[in-house]
């Protein structure tokens, strides 16, 4: 009879791949993520029997783990900007606190190896996210453009204002706020 996997070895192999990925990419050798996580490599498939299943998971499991952070005291009945700052203000510093996840993430979600079954399931879980998002649009210029379209402008904003504070860890607060700001003249002017 099979032994019954254990939850801290799989965990251990997402942590390690996690590592490996933000450092070399999705070409990361398994071999390598393997030691890491201090298994062997034949472990590392018994809990993910391909590459790309292993790399499915880590995707899924590192999109879980932004929207938790994102939607983490969500103020549900605060004014529209305040709601969008929370939000605004969680997603960055889970990438400055999480730097490796964020790395990780940036490179899994441009992989043609992640399946459009795991890219929809990790996006329904911002569904939220996204109708705030399509709420502040009806606002301004970018009301006319798709919510990919503006996701992927938010997405570059908080990129470069996660790396202005990994330069500059004091101006972390200021960072954030002017990154926000931009963010916002964006989508509400007209």
């Amino acid at each position: 009879m099979a032994r019954p996997l254990s939850e801290e070895k799989r965990d251990a192999i997402l942590a390690a791949a996690t590592d490996a990925v933000a450092a070399l990419g999705t070409g990361a050798p398994t071999a390598k993520i393997a030691k890491a996580a201090g298994v062997a490599e034949g472990t590392l498939f018994t809990y993910f029997p391909t590459k790309d299943d292993l790399l499915n998971a880590l995707y899924l499991q590192l999109k879980s783990d932004l929207h938790g952070a994102m939607m983490a005291t969500y103020p549900a009945s605060g004014d529209l900007r305040a709601r969008c700052r929370h939000v605004w203000d969680r997603f960055i510093d889970w990438g400055v606190d999480h730097a490796a996840k964020s790395k990780a993430m940036r490179q899994l979600t441009v992989s043609d190896r992640i399946c459009e079954a795991s890219r929809q399931s990790g996006n329904a879980a911002f569904r939220d996210a996204e109708t705030l998002l399509k709420d502040v649009m009806a606002m301004g210029a970018l009301s006319d453009q798709s919510i990919a379209f503006v996701g992927a402008v938010m997405q570059s904003l908080a990129e470069t204002t996660v790396q202005f504070i990994e330069q500059d860890p004091k101006a972390r607060d200021r960072y954030k706020r002017a990154g926000f700001d931009a963010f916002w003249s964006a989508l509400t002017k007209p």
